[in-house]
């Protein structure tokens, strides 16, 4: 099967199940979300990408941000965004695909991939179009179904992708390995400092 084809199938998918989705997932999802944000801050200058954002669950979390938007392939789940964004003036939405982000490179400063990359047909190409569109200093944070990735394959595709894992959550209470990457190593970021212990 082609890549194309397999992002359709995924596509179809979540088209036919985008009235179920809150239902299925936001339990499962806000698990991820408070893993991650745990961990960095978003500020008012913040400028967030969320891929591959669903019905937008991730909205909420991220509303001091001057600027959200959210970029999903499924037409049908960004329908379900749009209504949960409706009260949010700087959310923005986008269908597109993750492999191919029509945005300009460093243009965001923190992104957020949930529940995208076991989706993908090559998952390292999702990761590095990610690194591209995150500026310098960005904060990055990735899940990766811990049914499709081994913890070591997982670590190697980050380190593949040029991204430096700074924190990974593990824990049984999460079906992902939820990871706080950046593109470059460094012992302060603007977002997160660093524990030296």
């Amino acid at each position: 099967m082609n890549k194309w084809s397999q992002k359709r199938r995924t596509m179809r998918r979540y088209d036919l199940t985008a009235q179920l989705y809150d239902a299925r997932y936001a339990e499962e999802q806000t698990l991820k979300y408070r893993a991650a944000l745990e961990q960095l801050r978003i500020t008012g200058d913040s400028r967030v990408l969320d891929v591959g954002c669903g019905t937008g669950l991730l909205f909420s979390y991220v509303t001091e941000a001057a600027m959200v938007v959210g970029v999903d392939l499924s037409g049908k789940l960004l329908i379900q965004a749009k209504e949960r964004a409706r009260s949010l003036r700087n959310v923005h939405l986008v269908q597109a695909d993750a492999d191919y982000l029509p945005f300009r490179d460093d243009s965001f400063s923190a992104v957020f991939a949930f529940t995208v990359l076991q989706n993908m047909p090559a998952p390292l190409e999702t990761l590095r179009e990610i690194k591209r569109v995150a500026e310098f200093t960005a904060s990055i944070v990735v899940s990766g179904l811990k049914k499709a990735f081994a913890l070591h394959a997982f670590r190697e595709l980050l380190e593949n992708a040029g991204l430096t894992a700074i924190s990974l959550k593990d824990d049984d209470m999460l079906k992902c390995y939820v990871v706080l990457v950046f593109k470059r190593s460094c012992h302060y970021h603007k977002n997160f400092a660093i524990n030296q212990a």
